[in-house]
C-alpha cells in the first residue's frame, strides 16, 4: 500500500521533501545521510534512486522531471558527508571504503520500497556513484532490492596514465594506512566546474560549499578507497538486472580553457568507461553521447536530450514495459 511521502520541506522547495537518515557515528562524530523525494503526478509503485558524484549532491531538478513524467516516484540521496548530509565536524566527501556508503543506500532502498509502498525500484547513479552503486548492487546480490541501474559517465577508472593509475596510486593507498586524511596535492583543474555553472561559462546554478568549482581536496584515504572499489569491478562483478551504461564520445584533451569543455568529459577518460563496462554483467546496454559532457543530464542540448531519449528508451524497453 503506498504511503504519503514523509518529510520537510527540501531546500529545492514543493514539491520536494527530504528525510534524514541517521547512521552509526565515526572517527569524525555523528553521521547522517539525506533522502530527497518527489511524486509523480499519479500514483505509482515504481521509484528511481538517484546517487551523485564526487564533488556533487543532487540539485539537476530537470532529471526529477524526466523520471516523474514517466511514472516513477523520484528519489534521490545525498550520501554521509556530501551536500545535505554534510555537517560541520566533517571532512567533505571523506571515505576509507566504497562500502561505507551502503548503510544508506539500504535504508533508501527500505523507505522505498516497505514505506512508501514501491515494488519496483531502478537506480540511477553518476560517475562516483556508479562505482558505488554497482559495488552495492554486486553485494546485495538477488534479493531483489534493485530492478535496473543506469548509470551516466561512471567512475571505472582513473583518468591518468597507466604508471599513475597503477603503482603511484598503490603508493598513495600505503600512506593512507598512517594518514588517512593527507591531501594530495593534485592540480585539479576547473575546466568542469568552469563549463557548467552560470556564473562562469555554464548555464547551472548550484551551491558551490556543497559543489565546488575547483573540487573539494582529493585525500589519501579516498584514492585508496576508490582504487580498492575499481579493482573489484575489474575483476568482474555478476550483476543480472539490465543495466544502461552512458558516456561522451570524446575526453577533453586541453591543457586549458576552450570551448571543447562543452562538447567532452572533462574529468574521465571515456576509453575506461567503454573499456570496463562489460565487466558489470551481460544484460548492458552501452552508449556514447555526442558532444556530451562528464553529466550528461548537465550538457547542452541537442546532448542531455540525446541522453534522456535513450534513457527512455532502455527504461520502456528493458524496465517497465
Amino acid at each position: 500500500m503506498q504511503t504519503d511521502i514523509a518529510g520537510e520541506i527540501d531546500i529545492l522547495g514543493e514539491p520536494y521533501r527530504q528525510r534524514t537518515i541517521a547512521l552509526p557515528d565515526d572517527d569524525q562524530g555523528p553521521v547522517v545521510a539525506t533522502l530527497v523525494s518527489r511524486r509523480a503526478a499519479q500514483p505509482t509503485t515504481r521509484a528511481v534512486l538517484y546517487v551523485h558524484g564526487f564533488n556533487d549532491y543532487f540539485f539537476q531538478t530537470h532529471l526529477a522531471d524526466f523520471f516523474v513524467e514517466r511514472g516513477y516516484d523520484f528519489y534521490a540521496i545525498d550520501l554521509r558527508k556530501y551536500g545535505r548530509s554534510l555537517l560541520e565536524h566533517q571532512t567533505p566527501n571523506f571515505t576509507r571504503s566504497m562500502d561505507e556508503y551502503f548503510p544508506e543506500l539500504d535504508a533508501a532502498a527500505r523507505i522505498i520500497r516497505e514505506q512508501d509502498g514501491h515494488d519496483k525500484l531502478v537506480v540511477a547513479a553518476h560517475s562516483t556513484g556508479g562505482l558505488i552503486t554497482a559495488l552495492w548492487a554486486q553485494a546485495r546480490g538477488d534479493d531483489g532490492t534493485v530492478d535496473g541501474l543506469l548509470f551516466n559517465s561512471p567512475f571505472f577508472d582513473f583518468n591518468a596514465p597507466w604508471f599513475m593509475r597503477r603503482p603511484a596510486v598503490s603508493a598513495v593507498g600505503s600512506l593512507a594506512r598512517r594518514a588517512p586524511y593527507r591531501v594530495v596535492p593534485l592540480k585539479v583543474p576547473r575546466l568542469y566546474g568552469r563549463s557548467i555553472h552560470r556564473d562562469h561559462d555554464g548555464e547551472w546554478d548550484f551551491r558551490v560549499d556543497w559543489k565546488p568549482v575547483a573540487g573539494f581536496p582529493v585525500r589519501v584515504a579516498w584514492i585508496k578507497a576508490i582504487r580498492a572499489g575499481q579493482q573489484r569491478l575489474h575483476a568482474g562483478l555478476d550483476l543480472r538486472m539490465p543495466i544502461f551504461v552512458a558516456c561522451a564520445t570524446r575526453t577533453y584533451r586541453q591543457r586549458g580553457w576552450t570551448d571543447e569543455a562543452h562538447e567532452t568529459d572533462a574529468v574521465l577518460n571515456v576509453e575506461h568507461i567503454v573499456r570496463w563496462a562489460p565487466a558489470l554483467g551481460r544484460h548492458l546496454t552501452l552508449v556514447r553521447i555526442d558532444g556530451g559532457k562528464h553529466d550528461l543530464t548537465l550538457s547542452r542540448r541537442p546532448a542531455r536530450d540525446a541522453f534522456f531519449a535513450e534513457s527512455d528508451r532502455w527504461l520502456s524497453t528493458y524496465v517497465h514495459g
